[in-house]
């Protein structure tokens, strides 16, 4: 007789240990990193500064952060080996090509093994640097252009729009970029942290986690939201056909990317940076149909707001893309080159007190089967 367990599914409400990296209250929307209100750090601050507060756990000085500043725009390069690398990736989805540069980078960073804080640390700078240049090296050879090589006077936001378009965004845009990169360095136990966590706990090293969580985040169950929002705004055509699009996909069983989410019962805290933004981006560059499809699309999903289902980060992210002139399939990647940060403090905080990952399975299956030998089988 198999004794009962109790199953919790997708691990839903369980807590697999302590952390200082971010607080989530889900039913009212609230989200901090390190202690400081997301609102805050949208409005006032920059990526690097976020960078830094999430790696060493406080606001830096003007000398704090300029010393961090300089590390990130001196770690931007990628070696010419990986760049051939991505050469023979040209038919790949970004996503995996991110993760294949990531994986070969590990042959070239010089502490690939130390899982020291210090180094862990100093890792996730190079790679949180290194990352847009994979991505937009990437992005280049598939259109058969040359890499545009990173510039060391620009900030992390508006060198990654330069590396990709080639033309030095104005500070607005770098901004909206900035602010973008901003709400997606840190968000707790979400699929890829804890994937990433799981990997740090067998004492691999950042960059396997790092490549695990790509992975875990190009599911659209995870980070492929954005990229949906927009070819569902491309499908509804116009404001006037949202309604009908929606009742003709929700009454199919069908499901509106960039609503709901696994925490908030409540509106995303990070929707609103990008909501304003998107709208002032689409009449700046003559296209504010865009937004307002979105809007048409949330105000018929008002009705299911009572069940907890709001907007989330990603509805009004792939708008800002879109606009940007960013191609939708490298949506999940930027939202991964935001990431690096966080999970990288996640990884240093699981190698503090690790403990190996193993959750436990309950068979089902039968039990003590006989074996038959093979010229006995029926």
């Amino acid at each position: 007789m198999q004794k009962q367990v109790e199953l919790r599914r997708g691990l839903k409400d369980v807590y697999l240990d302590r952390t200082q990296a971010s607080f989530i209250d889900g039913a009212i929307g609230k989200l901090l990193y390190r202690g400081y209100s997301i609102h805050d750090l949208a409005e006032k601050s920059t990526f690097e500064e976020t960078v830094y507060l999430l790696l060493y756990g406080k606001l830096p000085t003007r000398s704090e952060l300029a010393v961090l500043d300089k590390q990130l725009k001196q770690s931007r390069d990628i070696p010419q080996e990986v760049i051939d690398i991505l050469r023979r990736q040209l038919k790949a989805h970004p996503m995996d090509a991110l993760r294949t540069g990531v994986s070969a980078l590990a042959g070239f960073d010089p502490e690939v093994i130390d899982n020291s804080a210090e180094a862990t640390i100093r890792k996730g700078i190079r790679l949180t640097s290194q990352s847009p240049t994979v991505v937009t090296t990437h992005a280049r050879l598939r259109e058969g252009k040359s890499p545009i090589p990173p510039r060391k006077d620009l900030g992390h936001a508006a060198n990654f729009l330069y590396m990709l378009t080639g033309k030095e965004p104005d500070p607005e845009e770098a901004r909206i970029m900035d602010v973008d990169f901003i709400l997606h360095a840190e968000h707790g136990a979400n699929a890829s942290a804890f994937a990433a966590r799981v990997t740090a706990s067998t004492l691999s090293d950042l960059h396997s986690a790092v490549v695990t969580g790509i992975g875990t985040l190009k599911g659209p169950l995870h980070g492929g939201a954005a990229e949906a929002v927009m070819k569902m705004a491309h499908d509804i055509g116009s404001p006037d056909k949202a309604q009908q699009y929606l009742d003709k996909l929700l009454s199919s069983g069908g499901r509106v990317m960039g609503f709901g989410h696994r925490v908030y019962k409540a509106e995303d805290p990070r929707a609103q940076h990008l909501r304003e933004r998107a709208r002032g981006l689409g009449e700046k560059r003559g296209h504010p149909e865009w937004f307002q499809i979105l809007e048409a699309v949330a105000k018929g999903m008002e009705r299911y707001q009572s069940r907890g289902i709001f907007v989330n980060v990603d509805f009004y992210a792939g708008a800002v893309y879109h606009l940007l002139g960013i191609p939708e399939d490298i949506f999940i990647p930027i939202f991964a080159i935001g990431r690096v940060p966080g999970w990288t403090l996640q990884v240093v905080e699981q190698f503090q007190d690790n403990q190996l990952i193993r959750p436990l399975l309950e068979y089902v299956g039968p039990m003590d089967v006989p074996y038959v030998p093979i010229d006995q089988r029926h």
